[in-house]
């Protein structure tokens, strides 16, 4: 029993129930219209407590850093005990615990008044300490399941990231059925909710050292079942919407249950039964000496060839140094070791990939953060936006888990370098874009399906991307460093942009007390600026791809035959 709650199927279903309950980021419309209320906001003030959120979220070098040092070999091999009992994923999922409680809190007592309203500068501190707890949970789990899946790294951060954007949907649904029309409770309820539930299921969050050949059957599971919620989130959108269907008490009441049946019993069914079917083959293996079984030890974290085939580009080296050789064989690489971040950040491809996440990821969040606003410009009721919402952290799921999915096809089929999938889709984000500032009628359920799964699959190809050019054993630190282009790109196009043109325009004309403004003229320009940025980040990530296409025929897919063949 014992071995079969110490799984990494059993990790894996652990990290999937944490993921869909850090989404409180997500749903930051639901409570911006009362923080705005209860603080006596601006526009510009909102969208600065917005971008503080961006920040948090997403600058989680530190959560790298404590991952990096938590789970080191050296910890584990220790034989001290005390050392051993401070090391590991929970730590990381238990720091974020106590962050979320502590700024849900404070961010819920300013607002029912229980503590004296707070200057700006200290919200932003309580925003920023509630979105921080999401990136040391988000660190937590996607990269120990990139370690306890290393063949398959496309596929679980694809579904990881998806149950992720799909966690929003959920505390839609509960928002509706227990605090409908009192944001207020909601925020109390993410500063009970959240870190309860990453401190019971921290335990079992774990690295394993053993892969079955089986493992992407079962991890095929886990994302039907994940498809299976998003067509009953779908079918609950389409039935308030479109038909007009009126949820009453009893029936949102019905509807969340068959969620939570959706969300429990089904992934860990199909767990068990993953466990199980190991623990089967391990005994056969023990009996006829058979290898269906593939340790982890055993697969190197990087490709070493012929020592003559590539010996003029050894890399990573210890400091920055100038590269003498033709630059179109920059990365074709010997990787000795992983790259740690201060060799990553002295690379190109660093650099080119951060200023493509500030053009894709910086125009999503601020179109997320200010989706509220725009929607009662163009006359759209609050049931409808809740329903904006919901859609969009649908697609956000589905762009999340199909990008793992179709990258990962691509790659081992046809040997595409992932870099080009930024690029199509950051084009598609622009298209998104256009659509929104059109304002024909319901343009906004066009366009946050549109912009839902192009900007939530940003997320899954950055990690495995940074996974496969800079490496596993610092991906944590690297990712979280490269994740504040997020902050950065929303800062500019968030309160320099939306910020700015709204104040503007609710002044020219002559809006209300409470700074709104109606119509398109509103907003127009800045969804065409943010066009345009997404357009440019499509063309850089481009250059990526030209960039690393030999390095990936050459180091990825060699790394990926291995894995398979041991």
């Amino acid at each position: 029993m014992e071995r079969l709650i110490n799984s990494k199927w059993i990790a894996t279903v652990a990290t999937i129930w944490i993921q869909c309950s850090v989404g409180g980021a997500y749903t930051f419309s639901i409570y911006s219209a009362i923080l705005k209320s209860t603080q006596n906001y601006d526009q510009s003030k909102l969208s600065t407590v917005a971008v503080v959120k961006e920040i948090g979220g997403c600058t989680g070098v530190l959560a790298g850093l404590l991952y990096s040092f938590v789970t080191l070999d050296r910890h584990r091999s220790n034989a001290a005990s005390r050392i051993r009992c401070f090391c590991g994923p929970w730590v990381v999922l238990m720091t974020g615990a106590i962050l979320s409680f502590v700024g849900y809190f404070f961010m819920w007592a300013s607002v029912v008044g229980l503590i004296h309203r707070p200057p700006v500068a200290l919200m932003c501190l309580f925003m920023f300490t509630a979105a921080q707890s999401h990136a040391f949970s988000i660190t937590a789990g996607l990269v120990t399941g990139v370690r306890n899946f290393p063949a398959h790294v496309g596929t679980i951060v694809g579904m990881l990231e998806g149950y992720l954007g799909l966690s929003g949907a959920i505390l839609i649904q509960v928002y509706g059925t227990l605090f409908e029309g009192n944001p207020s409770n909601y925020l109390l309820f993410l500063a009970v909710f959240t870190p309860s539930v990453s401190l019971l299921l921290m335990y079992f969050v774990r690295i394993h050292d053993i892969n079955s050949e089986d493992d992407k059957k079962h991890l095929n599971a886990l994302s039907v079942a994940a498809l299976i919620m998003v067509a009953y989130f779908m079918i609950l959108i389409i039935s308030e919407n479109i038909f007009m269907v009126t949820m009453v008490s009893w029936v949102r009441i019905v509807t969340f249950i068959f969620l939570l049946l959706l969300l429990i019993p089904t992934p860990l069914g199909i767990a068990f039964k993953a466990q199980m079917e190991d623990t089967e083959r391990l005994l056969l293996l023990q009996t006829f000496s058979t290898k269906p079984i593939i340790s982890l030890k055993k697969i190197s974290t990087s490709v070493v060839h012929d020592p003559m085939e590539y010996h003029d580009h050894e890399l990573p080296v210890d400091t920055c140094q100038e590269n003498d050789h033709d630059s179109t064989f920059d990365d074709i690489l010997i990787l000795q070791k992983d790259m740690n971040l201060q060799q990553a950040i002295c690379t190109e491809n660093f650099w080119l990939l951060f200023i493509a996440m500030i053009c894709g990821l910086g125009t999503g969040v601020a179109t997320i953060d200010n989706i509220n606003q725009v929607g009662v410009s163009l006359g759209y009721t609050s049931t409808e936006i809740n329903s904006l919402v919901s859609l969009l952290c649908i697609w956000n799921f589905l762009g999340r888990f199909m990008v793992g999915y179709v990258s990962d096809m691509f790659l081992q089929r046809r040997g595409l370098a992932r870099p080009l999938f930024i690029a199509i889709t950051q084009a598609a984000l622009s298209v998104g874009y256009i659509v929104i500032a059109s304002g024909f009628p319901k343009n906004l359920y066009v366009g946050m399906i549109l912009v839902g799964a192009c900007w939530g699959s940003q997320w899954p190809l950055l990690t495995t991307i940074i996974s496969e050019i800079f490496g596993v054993t610092h991906l944590g630190t690297v990712f979280n460093t490269i994740s504040i282009a997020s902050p950065i790109g929303s800062y500019i196009f968030s309160v320099r942009v939306f910020g700015y043109i709204y104040d503007k325009a609710a002044a020219s004309s002559g809006g209300d007390k409470n700074n709104s403004c109606s119509g398109t003229h509103c907003f127009m320009l800045s969804f065409i600026i943010l066009a345009f940025f997404a357009l440019c980040g499509s063309l850089i990530a481009l250059l990526l791809f030209f960039r690393t296409r030999r390095f990936y025929n050459y180091v990825v897919l060699t790394r990926l035959r291995q894995s398979y063949k041991i």
